[in-house]
């Protein structure tokens, strides 16, 4: 597929998890290396369910800024206690760290006890009254809704809360229907939400891996991508082909339609969000 049009003006972000292996660390410094052809203007590192991967993240963030990155670490509130927050935040201000992506995230499992902080939005305030304004604060949200959220218009409080406790944009759950996007964002647009959303895109790494994803948060994969996928069996080159396809088009449809930025979620891989980079053009030089 011929790359479309060049964009080498909006702003791209890619998202990892902290490895689990020295090996695993190592690997990743590469893809580091590869992605950052494409200019994104940071690298995001997730935290486990109750702060279970919280060295590995703080680790992963270390190294991302070592390498002169900007990086943005996950901080979830569940299980968590006001002083176990600030401590971290202290840490990270320490390491030069102004970015974080403010979550409410999930309970370990086996856990019923859910901290000094319910929600999202009480993260962000206390972060806002105890830290001040100079943290850039991205929060998620989640176009087809959160798979815990019975009622749309409850969600789309939350996300309203969470902006008015002092987020400065958001970047959202994957999807692959523009129109739930563009929905969510118009919804949000009319309570007076002004922030930034940026559409998350998750490449299709390995098809069944992204469909157990995609059916435990309520995403829905098009009818005819999903009977396509299935239908190439074990022919990985096709697979691979019609994936990159698939979402370098879903790419081009958010970008036409006003879409802040891209934020890929690489899955710790280089290959398939950097091609999907190279389609769209980011990271080249502009040309006046």
């Amino acid at each position: 597929m011929a790359m479309g049009n060049a964009h080498p003006d909006l702003p791209v972000s890619i998202e990892f998890f902290p490895p689990n292996t020295p090996v695993g660390s190592e690997k990743l410094k590469t893809v580091v290396q590869e992605l950052s052809v494409l200019k994104p203007e940071f690298f995001s590192v997730t935290y486990g369910a109750g702060g279970s991967t919280r060295e590995k993240t703080l680790a992963t963030v270390r190294d991302i800024a070592a390498a002169g990155f900007e990086a943005a670490p996950h901080l979830s509130c569940v299980g968590s206690t006001r002083e176990g927050i600030a401590e971290i935040l202290r840490t990270y201000r320490a390491q030069g760290i102004r970015r974080l992506v403010a979550l409410r995230g999930d309970l370990p499992s086996g856990t019923a006890v859910a901290g000094e902080f319910r929600y999202a939005a009480e993260l962000i305030r206390f972060i806002r009254e105890t830290q001040g304004p100079d943290w850039l604060i991205e929060v998620a949200a989640y176009p087809e809704y959160h798979p815990e959220q019975r009622y749309a218009r409850r969600d789309l409080q939350h996300f309203a809360d969470k902006v008015r406790a002092g987020a400065n944009s958001a970047i959202t759950q994957f999807f692959f229907n523009p129109d739930a996007y563009f929905h969510f964002v118009d919804e949000v647009r009319a309570m007076g939400v002004d922030v930034p959303i940026v559409p998350g895109v998750m490449p299709f790494h390995n098809f069944s891996r992204v469909a157990q994803f995609a059916a435990r948060d309520g995403i829905e994969i098009p009818r005819w991508v999903a009977l396509k996928m299935e239908g190439f069996m074990d022919d990985a080159a096709s697979i691979r082909a019609f994936g990159l396809d698939v979402v370098t088009k879903l790419c081009e449809r958010l970008i036409a339609g006003g879409a802040p930025g891209i934020h890929f979620y690489a899955l710790n891989q280089s290959a398939l969000t950097l091609e999907i980079g190279r389609r769209l053009g980011f990271g080249t030089t502009k040309v006046d």
